[in-house]
């Protein structure tokens, strides 16, 4: 929300300054991002009244004007289109310095002296209108400085509001809130019912009456066509980061602006009969302001006539029916519609309005006819006309009612830690335009129609809190008996994790939960996604079932900004509906491509590749003695390169799963070199053996090697089983350290260089103990996988 200073102050005279106001209200949670002048410095400008045009003897395009505005008139050479007699517009006069860097100076244009300059919307950093020149009222007076004139000595704060706080989406609930914060009066324009002078009027009918209780409607007959929007309400727009678009849009802009209360004008002569406010029906078009043809879906509200769709109820106006340069005739409306009809369906069509803003977040449900009544007084002060009288539509029993709270003053001091009195607690309150009803130290609060926000008492205290100053509530420590629960050995922290991985050159990112269903998809991770009743985008529709997704995304920003080599990680919750119910658990991600080290001139460069991403994860399990038996087996996920994929198991049961992701995959993500992931179930990673003394051994160990040749369809994780199963205790270790395949090996067979660490604890192996235990391993082998001793 964008709000001027100026207009501000013209509600609630606080004395404060632009900066005072900001720091005030975000102390009291309406956060302000900025504050900016309205307008670059414009020393030197100042009104000028064109007092003579004549054709310029040398170029068809330029005139000679004679201009007053400095101390004598001047002649200037203009070659806007607009330029006439009689015309008062921006003068730059010789010296000034305008937003761009152009310095006014003496000059001749094709023979011509020029001395200043008729000056644009655009060259004074006033608006985007660079068709001709800024034209001013005719009253404006000659000579006066335009900074003066326009008040532009003026700043914009520009405040991020909550979703909650939609009553200060505008200039009157900002007021309110100055008001209560500054304890100053609120000094509102009088808005007057305006008495109708024509009978004309059209029926409304509310076919959807639980989207839309209230609807109102105005005629107003005769409007001048021609009637321009005054520079004061230009200005005000502008200001609030709005264009000016015509009388009639601009008045029903500023209303919006002002009061909260977004409103649509019809072209009266395109309704056919009257007004259905009802949901879309299947196969129904229309087009919108924007030029979007859309078919609304069934849970969409429109705005009808008995004929066809006139506007999307609450979001934007039809292209038809819109007011046009020929318009004589409209209709004003102005509803409440409930919030959660409006609610995403603005994002589900791509579209981003300011009646959307409000209406999702909830309009004051008093406000409908008071803001009819207001910009029909601007309308007619404008652009003349005949008003007809208000007719209304209502359902009370669908408008929300004013809610009464209970407030217990003991209740407040004890959550706030403060010591306020009854009077005081009362008092702010009512600052907030709150009705309240005192018995002692009990409140019975009844919140204004447009704070929709206060439902419990925690509600209120927040308020008075908000108000009496969070910088001026006591600092105290809490008081009782602290506990303190050791974490278990045998648990491994998350921030244990982090710290391991920031150490092996790991960076973490920390990516949304809300995807986007298509990348799950094309993941093949769809299955089990939980939708989102109001996704913010279509990116962000359902909730994660992997951290892949995130990672992804992270590695593409990378790689779009060269960067070569990187490995990230994530922790965090993945969410989907599985067989016993919705889950959440939460898992380890990780991510790397690139080279394994930095270029340097001692070594040659290598990719990463699969295997680095395997010793990765086997150094983490194996550094924090992961508890139970890790075994690595053949993946087949879609998503994964098929001869290099694999999943982890831990005691059997499937803790996560890793790889290099799948070229298709890959290329269709627009990524430029291979990418091996990996994603751990965090409770399989997390729970570790209990540290325990062990005897590093008296006696010496003995190694024997073995090359055994087994068909590809065995693993070597299962190869190695076999070894440990058959070996007994007096193996300390089992590694593979050699796979060949190719001369003297038959096809889908290869060959597996193992080493056997054997050792006894109480005495020295003999040779023939070694022999015999290697025997039965290689029977043993010979047996389970057919296996063969390479001679």
């Amino acid at each position: 929300m964008k709000i001027s200073h100026r207009w501000l102050s013209e509600w609630v005279d606080s004395g404060l300054s632009a900066e005072a106001i900001a720091e005030r209200f975000t102390l009291a949670g309406l956060e302000v991002d900025s504050i900016e002048s309205v307008a670059p410095p414009l020393d030197g400008v100042v009104v000028g009244e064109i007092l003579a045009v004549e054709p310029h003897p040398d170029a068809d395009r330029l005139r000679v004007c004679r201009v007053a505005g400095d101390s004598e008139e001047r002649t200037i050479v203009c070659g806007a289109a607009n330029a006439r007699k009689g015309l008062k517009a921006p003068l730059a006069t010789l010296g000034t310095k305008l937003p761009g860097g152009l310095k006014i100076k003496p000059a001749k244009l094709r023979g011509v002296a020029s001395e200043g300059m008729l000056c644009s919307e655009p060259e004074l950093g006033l608006g985007e209108d660079a068709d001709g020149l800024m034209e001013l009222p005719d009253d404006a007076p000659t000579g006066t400085s335009l900074s003066e004139y326009l008040g532009l000595d003026d700043h914009v704060l520009e405040i991020d509001l909550t979703p909650n706080r939609a009553d200060c989406l505008s200039v009157r609930g900002l007021a309110r809130e100055l008001s209560a914060i500054s304890d100053s009066p609120v000094s509102s324009p009088r808005i007057d019912r305006v008495a109708p002078s024509s009978d004309r009027d059209v029926d409304i009918e509310l076919l959807a009456p639980e989207d839309c209780p209230h609807y109102v409607g105005r005629v107003i007959e005769d409007i001048d066509p021609e009637a321009r929007t005054p520079l004061w309400l230009t200005e005000r727009l502008r200001r609030a980061g709005l264009r000016s678009l015509g009388p009639i849009i601009d008045v029903t802009n500023y209303v919006l602006l002002e009061l909260g209360q977004p409103m649509h004008a019809f072209d009266l002569d395109i309704i056919k009969g009257g007004i259905r406010v009802r949901r879309a029906e299947s196969g129904e078009k229309f087009t919108l302001l924007d030029g979007q043809e859309i078919e609304p879906d069934r849970d969409m509200l429109l705005i009808a006539d008995h004929e066809c769709p006139l506007a999307l109820a609450g979001i934007m106006g039809g292209l038809d029916s819109a007011v046009s340069e020929q318009t004589r005739s409209i209709l004003l409306e102005s509803a409440w519609f409930n919030p959660a009809t409006i609610s995403g369906r603005a994002r589900r069509l791509g579209l981003a309005t300011e009646s959307a803003h409000r209406f999702e977040r909830g309009v004051d449900p008093a406000l409908q006819e008071l803001a009819v009544e207001r910009a029909t007084a601007l309308i007619l002060e404008i652009a003349g006309g005949r008003p007809g009288p208000v007719r209304a539509a209502r359902d009370d029993a669908h408008l929300p009612t004013a809610e009464t709270v209970e407030l217990r003053l003991d209740r407040l001091n004890h959550v706030l830690g403060s010591a306020l009195t009854a009077d005081e607690a009362a008092a702010i309150l009512e600052r907030l335009s709150m009705r309240v009803e005192r018995s002692q130290d009990h409140f019975r609060v009844t919140a204004p129609s447009a704070r929709r926000d206060i439902a419990i008492e925690a509600d209120l205290i927040e308020e008075v809190a908000r108000i009496y100053g969070y910088d001026r509530l006591p600092v105290r420590h809490p008081g009782g008996e602290i506990i303190v629960k050791a974490p278990a050995e045998t648990l491994l922290s998350d921030r244990a994790l982090r710290e391991q991985l920031a150490a092996r050159g790991f960076q973490e990112v920390m990516t949304w939960s809300f995807v986007g269903e298509r990348e799950l998809e094309m993941l093949g991770m769809a299955d089990g996604a939980q939708p989102l009743a109001n996704p913010l985008s279509r990116e962000m529709a359902v909730l994660r079932t992997s951290l892949l997704p995130g990672l992804l995304a992270a590695a593409g920003r990378n790689r779009r900004r060269q960067i070569a080599a990187f490995r990230l990680f994530e922790i965090g919750h993945c969410f989907f509906n599985g067989k016993n119910g919705f889950e959440e658990p939460e898992r380890l991600g990780l991510l790397l491509t690139g080279a394994v080290v930095a270029e340097h001139f001692s070594a040659k460069s290598r990719a990463v590749d699969y295997y680095d991403l395997k010793g990765e994860i086997e150094s983490l399990l194996s550094f924090n003695g992961i508890a139970g038996r890790v075994s690595f087996e053949r993946g087949r996920q879609s998503w994964l390169h098929p001869g290099q994929a694999a999943e982890l198991h831990i005691d059997g049961r499937l803790a996560g799963w890793l790889g290099q992701l799948h070229p298709a995959l890959v290329e269709e993500l627009e990524l430029d070199q291979a990418v091996f992931a990996a994603e751990l179930d965090l409770a399989a990673i997390s729970t570790r053996r209990l540290p325990e003394h062990r005897d590093s051994g008296r006696f010496p160990a003995v190694r024997r090697d073995l090359a055994v040749v087994v068909s590809d369809e065995y693993p070597a994780s299962a190869v190695l089983d076999a070894i440990v199963e058959a070996s007994g205790q007096r193996l300390e270790d089992c590694i593979v350290f050699d796979e060949y395949r190719g001369k003297g090996i038959e096809t889908g067979f290869r060959s597996l260089a193992i080493g056997l660490i054997l050792r006894d604890v109480s005495r020295t192996l003999e040779d023939r103990e070694v022999d015999g235990l290697i025997r039965g391993v290689v029977a043993d082998l010979e047996n389970r996988f057919d296996a063969k001793l390479r001679g």
